[in-house]
Order: structure tokens, then sequence, then C-alpha cells
């Protein structure tokens, strides 16, 4: 399968990189399997360091091939368990460090504002899954371990052309 990563650089060799950020999946190396999502990462870190430059760099990744190699947890939709998964994260309780890979939806702009309101105790699980259901929900494949990024085979980075993300 063919797997982007949305920068501002070029990532030949991916790095598991320690973060004070709670993000979804946790510390790792995000990638996604949808290129239009890639192109929004890419805008956003470009905005963030004021860079200029959008840039997406392309992987091969047989899924396949790690799933009886790897610790690995996939969530196919967003459900309770994914949901649970990634208020844990957010809220600095790590519990990716179990994994070697995880893979699932992705929390856009639209879905961040559903979870917030949810952490908030606006929304209780039930409403906020229902919510989540008719969202457009691309996905994301975090790169967790070292042993994990063995699996990633760089094929060859692209300079997207400047665009607005919102």
């Amino acid at each position: 399968m063919i797997i982007y990563h949305g920068s501002d650089v070029s990532i030949e060799y991916p790095e598991i990189l320690d973060s004070d950020r709670y993000l979804d999946f946790g510390i790792g190396f995000y990638t996604t399997s949808n290129r239009e999502q890639a192109e929004r990462w890419a805008g956003k870190v470009s905005s963030r360091n004021s860079s200029n430059k959008q840039i997406i760099s392309i992987y091969n990744f047989d899924f396949s091939e790690v799933k009886d190699k790897l610790k690995l947890i996939e969530f196919v939709d967003a459900d309770e368990a994914w949901l649970d998964f990634i208020v844990s994260n957010r809220s600095g309780k790590k519990i990716q460090e179990k994994y070697d890979l995880v893979s699932g939806p992705v929390a856009d702009d639209n879905v961040y504002l559903t979870i917030k309101l949810f952490e908030s105790g606006v929304l209780n699980k039930g409403e906020t899954i229902k919510r989540l259901k008719i969202e457009k929900l691309f996905n994301q494949i975090l790169f967790h371990s070292p042993d994990s990024l063995k699996y990633l085979f760089f094929d060859h980075y692209e300079l997207i052309e400047e665009k607005t993300y919102e």
C-alpha cells in the first residue's frame, strides 16, 4: 500500500521523536493512505513553521506483513473503543506505548470539536459516537516504535503547490 506523510520537509528516514504534544494516537510517526489528508497536514505544518514549503513524503508499506510481527491496534470506525483510546492519549495517559503500530480514523477539525465537547462534558459518549458516524473520516497510521519503522519504505517526495488550508 502507498502511504503519505505531510510536512514542510521530505523525510527519507523517519524517526520516533519525543513530543510534549498529546496527539490522537500518541507519540510517533504519523502517516495516512489518503493523499488529500497528507496535503492538509503539510499545509498545517508549513503554516505552523512559517516555512512556505509543503512536501508529501511517499512510502510503501505492507500492512498485512506486520500483522503477525508487531503489536498493533487497528480501529475500523470511530467507535467507543476509538474514542476512549484517543481521549486517553490526549490526556497524556500514553496507552499507545503498548503498541508498535496504531491505525484508525483521524480526528479532523470537525471531529476534534465533537471530541472537545465530549471531553468538556457537553456531550455524552452515545451522542458523541452518533455525531462521529456522520463525519467523513480519513485514516491515520502511527508508527510508534523503531521496530515498526523497519517496515516503512521511502519511495519519493513531492513538493505541493502552495495552497491555503483552514
